[in-house]
């Protein structure tokens, strides 16, 4: 198995985009962090990769949605947009065991937040069975 990082996949500063090689096919681990512009996702739309064997998207989507956060009662259409964009990778949405935030605030008047999400491919053996340990 050999890993490199491609840069020439994605020429935005908040998209990583890792490749490695196992026999002779390529997989992808893709990293986001979109702001809360969605400036990353409007990139990654706009950018129209034909990536195919994305294993994994995962990273701070910075997108409040009653989807994955129980504690948010409203439906977001930036959500909308990062499905439309991972579902063109074949990726779904994948939940822990145990649905915790996933972003503590310092302000005691905020609550804490679910916006890191993880996208896996649905055939994945760990897809909906992984657990978040919030002490790391």
């Amino acid at each position: 198995m050999c890993f490199s990082l491609r840069k020439n996949i994605f020429d935005y500063k908040d998209i990583n985009c890792f490749s490695f090689f196992n026999n002779d096919d390529i997989f992808f681990i893709i990293n986001v962090y979109s702001d809360d512009h969605q400036l990353a996702l409007k990139y990654l739309n706009n950018t129209k990769a034909n990536l195919h064997n994305v294993l994994v998207m995962a990273g701070d989507f910075n997108i409040r949605d009653k989807d994955w956060d129980s504690s948010y009662p409203f439906h977001s259409t930036h959500s909308d947009f990062l499905f439309d964009i991972t579902d063109s990778f074949d990726l779904k949405l994948s939940c822990p065991i145990q649905q915790i935030p996933t972003y503590y605030s310092n302000n005691a008047n905020d609550i804490n937040l679910v916006i890191d999400l993880f996208f896996l491919y649905s055939n994945s053996i760990k897809f909906n069975n992984y657990i978040i340990i919030p002490k790391l």
